[in-house]
């Protein structure tokens, strides 16, 4: 069993053994990179957030090409691949021959010669695109959540392990960390500006996601495509919205609270407006820390309702507040707002990463973005059973929502949308 405790220990141990480890098994990939050596990269899930990560990349670093991509649809290849060689042309070097399609295309771009992937497909087959990438030596770019269960986060900690042992770059898509207003404000919180954090209150409060829902099941569709296609709606392919969108919150209450993970969560969730699928519309979850810390998220996506997203942190001599204008920065004690520069926190992420693989000197945020992942899981678990739902019940739980084998026309059921009080803890 994984405790909390021991999972703590052992990420500290593990990156510190890595970097030991790390100039003597693979001197080539920390070794620095030529400015004028040509980095090929492979983009894996051709959706909006994939196309925006391969322009991202492709504007990080002169001498990038993108040269091969993937997904389980020839549209979204398609579609993706247009508009890319609008915004970058000379940059694009992907012929038919290196896009691929299926449900084992993300296999054939890791195999065809990329130094780099990046990983944005549904968050159901991060763990095993992130698995095959490290494995095959390349460094990578992985969107946030990066799984949709326990099982999968476990994976995740063991490839984020060997990749710094080989010195391999892992760069998460939790964006907020790259934000150098969000960078600036932290290390201040950090440094004591508002005294001893007591209490933080997020809200991730939206619309719904429009432009993942294509409408109505098209005649002769397979269950596996319709539920592909409409991944958002489906757990086992999202997480839910607290684990694939309201996650961004979860992860700033990790950060804000120097990586301590809570000891259980406290959650009621529901789905108010009717749709197919069984994920939730609303949760409101309840994090308890060893400390006596307690941070409280809230999140829902109704459309006509007023939105906001937003961080408020309560400390000792002072308050950060984050989302709204009037009120943003420090006060207290110490008050203060961040006048600096402003850069787009995407492209942050994919300058940091590439600037880190040419220097050899590799970046990995693997812990992290596993205990953030599994903090949001963690709250899912608690809002869909009713039940306190602990820190090492999370770590070990042994669902596993992701089905071992996927056939295109095998009939594939949707699991019932959970019930409090009724759902079973697994």
């Amino acid at each position: 069993m994984i405790t909390r405790r021991s999972f703590l220990k052992n990420s500290t141990t593990a990156a510190v053994g890595g970097m030991l480890a790390s100039s003597a098994l693979t001197a080539r990939a920390t070794a620095q990179v030529d400015a004028s050596r040509i980095l090929k990269v492979g983009l894996i899930g051709c959706g909006g957030r994939g196309t925006g990560a391969a322009a991202q990349a492709l504007k990080a670093d002169p001498n990038v090409r993108l040269t091969a991509m993937a997904d389980v649809f020839a549209d979204r290849l398609k579609s993706s691949l247009a508009t890319l060689r609008k915004v970058m042309p000379a940059r694009i070097d992907v012929s038919p021959a290196t896009s691929f399609v299926g449900l084992d295309a993300f296999q054939k771009v890791i195999d065809s010669g990329v130094d780099v992937v990046l990983l944005t497909s549904t968050p159901a087959f991060r763990p095993q695109h992130l698995k095959a990438a490290i494995a095959a030596g390349k460094h990578v770019f992985c969107e946030k959540p990066v799984s949709v269960d326990g099982a999968g986060v476990r994976s995740v900690l063991e490839s984020a392990a060997e990749a710094k042992r080989k010195g391999l770059s892992v760069m998460s898509g939790f964006c907020w960390r790259y934000d150098l207003r969000m960078r600036e404000t932290v290390a201040k919180v950090h440094a004591g500006a508002i005294g001893d954090i007591r209490a933080i209150l997020a809200s991730y409060h939206t619309g719904t996601l429009t432009t993942k829902f294509p409408g109505t099941r098209a005649p002769g569709q397979t269950d596996l495509e319709w539920q592909l296609r409409n991944w958002y709606n489906f757990t086992w392919l999202s997480g839910d919205h607290l684990v694939e969108q309201a996650i961004h919150n979860v992860d700033k209450i990790a950060w804000l609270l120097k990586q301590e993970m809570p000891t259980q969560a406290i959650g009621v969730g529901g789905r108010s407006v009717p749709a197919y699928g069984n994920t939730f519309d609303n949760f409101s979850v309840s994090y308890e820390y060893a400390s006596g810390v307690r941070a409280h998220l809230s999140c829902r996506q109704h459309d006509g309702a007023y939105n906001e997203v937003t961080d408020y942190v309560t400390g000792t001599k002072g308050i950060f507040s984050n989302g709204r204008i009037a009120t943003e920065g420090i006060s207290g004690e110490t008050t203060w707002k961040y006048t600096g520069p402003k850069r787009d926190m995407y492209q942050v992420e994919h300058d940091e990463l590439f600037a880190a693989i040419r220097s050899g000197k590799p970046v990995n945020d693997g812990v992290a973005m596993a205990q953030s992942t599994l903090m949001a899981i963690m709250g899912r678990m608690a809002a869909y059973t009713g039940q306190v739902v602990t820190w090492d019940q999370a770590m070990n739980s042994k669902e596993a929502l992701v089905p071992e084998k996927l056939d295109w026309n095998v009939p594939l059921a949707v699991t019932p949308r959970a019930t409090p009080g009724q759902t079973k803890l697994v």
